[in-house]
């Protein structure tokens, strides 16, 4: 009957009906007229790495530019790095970022006055091995030391309430369900000790490489989530849909696809599981923004901004003795150009970089193999006021669908201080099977459209009525899968070493896409260019 329900309601938002919705006397707009468009990553620029190189002849007498060194990519990986370089002294460099905005999936957008994200749209409180992160959001007065303890801005932590589900009817506090029975809240506590033990006895870190990795960690990455909780007789299925859910979010794939060990570091890297009841039930609390993570990445470019070469859309790397080589399209410019440089940082999708270098490195090429991207969807959706309030807990930040394919909304007004509710934009997420990855390309922004809202007015069938606007940004690889073997893959451990005159910055050397596993990276990248750039 929920498929039915859903399909009914796809039927009635393709045509522009309000059979539907006629309860709550909603007018639903005419979707081929509602203005909006694709936003973000420009596939017809990524895809120029498909194509043949322009004729070879005459180019090297190309406009030639030289850099002691040069950073590929302004994702937080890229942009992490040429903040590195710059602190250390080190100003001969240049980022190139085949887009015309830096920030990768991290950046943001406007709608009708509001900010909202494009992408990544929070940062949970950084670890005691999360050090770089910690000293950027120290310098950015996001947190200050008192008498030892770190005291953070108020304005930045994600105001109550911070996350709701839909079940059965209503909204809940929280995101996990409750346990329907005595044996599925036992299941909850059984889980909760695992994670527990997994803590203590292998330890668990973001960025995961600062702590050792050992037999017990392969043997987690060695198999799925869901064979691991299979042998644990963790199978009560609404604890299963709430990991399902959980991996989904972090990294685009359920517990079927991802690791173990992944779905066991979602958990213990951060804040643990704590199932309604225990002691420490109540939610960590997260650093958001109404642009997301927009916020960091503009803050850590701003400084930036005469080191940054945009449109710029790297084609081929070629090493040399002394020297390494870019071919590089000037996107504005509509030409080729060639770039040289002592150093180079490869801050990009690791089988972006494969493309790029072609097979001269083995490491890479066994990376590249073992390596899946999940696709992403994210849909801006402009409102001229507030969507009408349903039972249970009051609107949040994060809002989620009891068994939707969808993963929920995020509302860009929420740290607003405005106390009366008014026009806002929801930004609705969706991790894509990566079959549907050509159908995300190849379809038009109206398609998309209607299946998001065919998900979202099950629960808010006002929601067409106040559409104004729809902004949506396709991610046709936006995040490693941590999949089986790769987390522990010697490949991925060789290419956080330097390869010649090359390095490697992209949090797909953590297996999985985080913040704090990109800057991390990039930082660490960081100082090692730089005590290169000081022997020379």
């Amino acid at each position: 009957m929920a498929l039915r329900r859903r399909d009914l309601m796809l039927a009635a938002l393709a045509g522009g009906g309000s059979a539907l919705l006629q309860g709550c006397q909603a007018q639903v707009p005419d979707l081929a007229s509602l203005p909006g468009s694709w936003l973000g990553a420009s596939a017809e620029r990524g895809h120029r790495l498909r194509q043949p190189l322009p004729s070879g002849s005459g180019h090297h007498s190309l406009p030639t530019q030289r850099r002691q060194v040069l950073i590929v990519g302004g994702g937080i990986a890229g942009l992490g790095c040429a903040r590195g370089l710059s602190q250390a002294g080190i100003d001969d460099f240049a980022l190139l970022e085949l887009e015309d905005e830096v920030g990768g999936n991290s950046r943001g957008h406007r709608m009708g006055g509001i900010a909202c994200p494009m992408g990544a749209h929070y940062l949970p409180l950084p670890g005691p091995h999360a050090r770089e992160v910690y000293q950027l959001l120290e310098e950015l007065g996001l947190v200050r030391q008192e008498l030892g303890r770190p005291v953070w801005d108020e304005r930045q932590l994600c105001h109550s309430p911070q996350e709701r589900l839909y079940f059965q009817g209503q909204w809940l506090e929280g995101l996990l369900p409750p346990a329907r029975s005595p044996a599925a809240e036992a299941q909850l506590h059984k889980f909760e000790q695992a994670v527990d033990r997994a803590q203590r006895d292998l330890g668990f870190a973001m960025p995961s490489h600062r702590l050792p990795w050992t037999a017990g960690h392969a043997a987690l990455d060695a198999q799925t989530f869901a064979e691991w909780l299979n042998q644990q007789g963790l199978n009560d299925p609404q604890l299963r849909w709430y990991l399902d859910y959980c991996c989904r979010d972090d990294f685009g794939a359920g517990p079927e696809a991802v690791s173990a060990w992944a779905g066991l570091h979602y958990f213990a890297s951060r804040h643990g599981f704590h199932p309604p009841g225990s002691e420490t039930s109540e939610r960590e609390p997260v650093l958001t923004w109404p642009q997301g993570n927009a916020f960091l990445s503009e803050a850590i470019a701003a400084p930036l901004q005469p080191l940054i070469e945009r449109g710029s859309t790297v084609l081929h790397v070629e090493t040399g003795k002394h020297e390494i080589t870019l071919r590089v399209w000037n996107e504005a410019a509509q030409r080729e150009e060639r770039w040289k440089c002592q150093q180079l940082v490869l801050a990009t999708p690791l089988f972006i970089a494969q493309r790029l270098l072609g097979q001269a490195v083995s490491a890479l090429n066994d990376a590249v193999a073992l390596q899946r991207h999940a696709p992403w969807l994210v849909a801006n959706l402009q409102l001229k006021g507030p969507m009408l309030q349903g039972l249970g807990v009051a609107p949040s930040w994060d809002n989620v669908i009891f068994g939707s394919q969808a993963l929920g909304y995020v509302d860009a007004m929420h740290q607003s201080l405005k106390p009366v509710s008014g026009p806002t934009v929801i930004s609705a997420y969706w991790a894509l099977p990566q079959a549907r990855r050509g159908e995300l390309l190849r379809s038009d922004w109206h398609h998309w459209l209607t299946q998001v809202l065919a998900e979202l007015t099950t629960v808010h069938p006002d929601l067409p009525g106040l559409l104004q606007r729809a902004d949506l940004v396709r991610w046709g690889h936006a995040m490693s899968i941590p999949s089986p073997g790769l987390r522990g893959s010697r490949a991925l451990q060789a290419l956080r070493r330097p390869q010649g005159r090359i390095h490697f910055a992209h949090s797909d050397l953590a297996g999985y896409s985080v913040f704090e596993e990109a800057y991390t990276r990039g930082c660490e990248t960081a100082v090692t260019v730089a005590k290169f750039a000081s022997i020379k």
